[in-house]
């Protein structure tokens, strides 16, 4: 039973709740509104007349659009797939990994799950739904205009989808490496005293506070000349740096690690030494002690900086946009050079949709794994 001490008052109740719901308002109404654009024809994107943005009058009368049963029964499968992915896909995962492999089950469930939904949104629903509205009457009139053009022009006419790979061959090699190194060097330092340990946590924590432009800039005339001080090891065939995804990896990495380091070294603290001990004297080496025994218990803290790892280098427009070539961008550079290029309210809703694009994989992420964000999270916060 609660301590009616400790209670808040209603006005403070009201207060607090109000604030919040403001606040989430403000941040999620650009995405909102910028993903309501992006099904529009520019005619309806860009109106003044909120509702009509919403509604898309004119997307309705010339394309089409979507029902109160679209509407309806879209909804309701979307909040299933979400729960399903909150509550059910986590432990299957968990439950049907080879060989206690998680980081496998959840590459292949979630690769199973992303398609198995957009067969259901793509193919399944709406082959029923035109079976169903016809006969619906009222129900089954449009009501909210909609088109999928702009999304079909981004991802297929302007090949969007090489850049979404560019994205994800970076954002993995980043977060591989990252947690690699991280996870050793957190927990050597975690179980050191030594000054030479506290020394390096500052060179690394001076050297994460530096700004992207110095570090790019030192990086930027050697990748340009990388063929020239290459040549005497690799000959004619040697390659240039510039433009290369796996370059970026190794510059993002370098950005990324000391932040990586502090944070899985906040987490290790948390663990009691006395399990590396008892791992050892079950004849567990040193290494086999972490792999067996420490990393199982901090695997919600993996998660975690591994998700903060993944957003920067996901996220990153500076590094990608200077140190990539035209061929090999990444999406966050691509859009804002679509952006810049942009001459019709055509080409502008198109790099709306692109740009709203990029959001699905974070909201899978976090949906995915908002439990292990949550407890990884209070376990870096709370001592003992």
């Amino acid at each position: 039973m609660s301590n009616p001490a400790l209670r808040q008052p209603i006005s403070l109740k009201i207060l607090s709740n109000g604030f919040l719901g403001f606040w989430c308002l403000v941040a999620a109404f650009p995405i909102l509104w910028i993903g309501f654009m992006s099904f529009k024809t520019p005619l309806d994107a860009f109106d003044s007349n909120p509702f009509r943005v919403i509604l898309g009058p004119h997307t309705r009368e010339t394309i089409g659009g979507l029902s109160f049963l679209d509407l309806v029964v879209g909804l309701a499968i979307a909040w299933i797939l979400v729960r399903q992915a909150i509550r059910w896909l986590p432990r299957k995962v968990e439950e049907f990994s080879p060989s206690g492999n998680t980081t496998l089950g959840w590459l292949i469930g979630g690769s199973v799950y992303v398609l198995a939904t957009l067969l259901v949104f793509v193919v399944a629903l709406p082959a029923v739904l035109g079976v169903i509205n016809p006969v619906a009457g009222l129900l089954g009139a449009n009501i909210v205009g909609l088109t999928t053009e702009h999304y079909e022009a981004v991802w297929i006419d302007r090949g969007f989808t090489r850049n979404f790979a560019n994205s994800m061959i970076v954002t993995t090699g980043v977060v591989t490496v990252s947690l690699t190194v991280g996870t050793l060097a957190g927990y050597g330092l975690a179980r050191s005293d030594s000054l030479i340990a506290f020394w390096l946590l500052v060179v690394a924590l001076v050297f994460r506070a530096l700004p992207h432009s110095v570090l790019v800039s030192g990086y930027l005339p050697y990748f340009i000349t990388s063929s020239e001080w290459l040549a005497p090891i690799f000959g004619e065939a040697a390659p240039t740096l510039y433009g290369k995804p796996w370059a970026i990896i190794a510059v993002l990495v370098a950005i990324n690690q000391p932040f990586t380091i502090w944070m899985l070294r906040s987490f290790f603290q948390n663990i009691p030494p006395e399990l590396d001990e008892a791992a050892r004297v079950d004849g567990c080496s040193h290494f086999g002690a972490f792999r067996r025994v420490i990393v199982p218990v901090m695997w919600p803290g993996v998660i975690t900086t591994g998700l903060f790892s993944f957003l920067l280098a996901y996220n990153d427009f500076l590094v990608t946009s200077l140190l990539l070539d035209a061929q090999n961008m990444t999406m966050v550079p691509a859009i804002a050079n679509m952006f810049n290029r942009e001459t019709t309210a055509s080409d502008e809703v198109q790099a709306i949709a692109a740009a709203v694009s990029i959001t699905a994989p974070l909201f899978f992420l976090v949906l995915v794994f908002q439990r292990q964000i949550v407890s990884g999270l209070t376990a870096g916060a709370v001592k003992g």
